[in-house]
């Protein structure tokens, strides 16, 4: 990622960037949260999506590693108030790993061109949604023992209507963000 030779100092320089800007958009995401007994609903899963799909699969899956070290570091970037480690062990942690999968599948799919259209893009969206949900559930079920009935209950049945409003917003919002984020320049 650091630059090598003399013409990637832009490169390096421009990836830095648009990491510190996609955790700062992450952080941001985060405090936008309603909150439920177990898991907030927080606008985090849309930014991840689209900085997956704007980013592609190295760079979005590079900010999701940085934005948890932030919060493991203390820095409060996570829903509330928080930093530091209790998140990525408590209840939000699949979530939170599932962030990094969801990057890269997003941006691994739109960088094969479901990014070129608003409804391959909300598929993509849609993929990366499932995985964060999926990873999510796992922890809840199995990783804290709530059981797939609780599990299913407080963290996946009620992100569902949102994560498709999510799609929806995140699909069409896309090509200003692609126009301000090239990946390829």
């Amino acid at each position: 990622m650091w630059p090598t030779r003399p013409g990637e100092t832009v490169g390096g320089f421009r990836a830095f960037v648009l990491i510190a800007l996609g955790t700062a958009l992450l952080a941001l995401s985060a405090k936008v949260n309603l909150p439920l007994p177990y898991v907030p609903m927080t606008l985090q899963t849309l930014v991840v999506l689209m900085i997956g799909a704007a980013y592609g699969w190295r760079l979005g899956s590079a900010t999701m590693i940085a934005y948890l070290t932030e919060g493991a570091l203390g820095l409060p970037v996570f829903a509330g108030p928080v930093g530091g480690i209790a998140p990525l062990v408590g209840p939000t942690a699949g979530y939170l790993f599932g962030f990094i999968a969801a990057a890269f599948v997003t941006g691994w799919l739109a960088e094969r061109g479901w990014d070129r259209s608003v409804v391959l893009l909300f598929a993509a969206m849609a993929v990366g949604h499932v995985v964060i949900l999926a990873a999510g559930f796992g922890w809840l079920a199995f990783g804290l023992g709530l059981g797939a009935g609780k599990a299913w209950q407080v963290g996946l049945a009620p992100f569902i209507a949102a994560s498709l409003v999510k799609n929806a917003l995140g699909a069409t919002l896309m090509p200003a963000v692609r126009r301000i984020v090239d990946r390829r320049g």
